[in-house]
């Protein structure tokens, strides 16, 4: 869709919810798809305009940013909003309740997934430049419906499930929103480095490994008696998000 087309499924409300500036929201019917909208409208309506999807079952949810650096280093960005969505989740959850992160997108709760975020650019974008706009998403399964019951799969979670309470999609957006701008702000104020030790310290244990994140946003795996260090490309991980199941558009289940 191109970045001037208008959805006939697009709303254009402030949405109800409480964000911090410079936020603005763009509230979708249920069956809207908050990832695609963004991306259609990501040129015109530019940062901070972040999309939600009104569901019962699943908060879902997509913000538009201007980075300032190249695109090689500018993916980056997939970090600080995992590290946003585990923060948000870790503020409302249980007592000791785990919250972890798979590389490089998907967030688990005491192991089940919940969901993931995920990151697209312009399709021109050059490597060496800024691209014109980022579009992170985020979508976490907060109610289990249908024939999936609680407990018939253990790979499988939802927040309702887990014992987070009062936590709908609204309040979980509005939270995350809160999370993001600290991410950023850290970012901008003393660099990625900040952002590199929220998220690594989420991320599932990998025995006998360290784990750093190169410039260019590749994963860096360090093992004792290696010299070298084993480097997992960002860039290809991102064209296809690892806890989205493309036949229903939701978590995998």
């Amino acid at each position: 869709m191109p970045p001037d087309a208008e959805p006939p499924l697009r709303r254009a409300a402030p949405g109800g919810l409480d964000l911090p500036p410079p936020f603005r929201a763009i509230a979708l019917r249920e069956v809207g798809d908050a990832f695609a909208h963004a991306v259609a409208v990501a040129e015109r309506e530019g940062a901070g305009t972040l999309v939600h999807v009104g569901r019962f079952d699943l908060a879902e949810f997509a913000v538009v940013l201007e980075p300032d650096e190249p695109l090689r280093t500018a993916r980056r960005a997939i970090y600080a909003g995992m590290a946003a969505l585990a923060d948000t989740l870790a503020a409302h959850a249980p007592p000791e309740k785990p919250i972890a992160i798979a590389w490089p997108d998907t967030l688990l709760v005491d192991g089940g997934l919940v969901g993931g975020g995920r990151l697209t650019w312009p399709a021109d974008a050059k490597e060496n430049e800024p691209p014109s706009w980022l579009v992170f998403a985020g979508m976490i399964r907060t109610v289990a419906i249908g024939e999936n019951e609680p407990g018939l799969n253990p790979l499988a979670a939802a927040l309702a499930d887990e014992g987070f309470v009062d936590l709908g999609s609204g309040r979980l957006v509005e939270s995350f929103a809160r999370h993001l701008m600290v991410a950023i702000d850290a970012w901008q104020q003393d660099g990625f480095a900040e952002i590199a030790r929220s998220y690594l310290s989420r991320l599932v244990p990998e025995k006998g490994a360290r784990r750093d994140i190169a410039e260019n946003g590749d994963l860096l795996v360090r093992r004792a008696g290696q010299a070298a260090a084993e480097r997992r490309p960002l860039a290809a991980a991102l064209a296809r998000p690892s806890w989205l199941d493309p036949a229903t558009g939701g978590p995998r289940r």
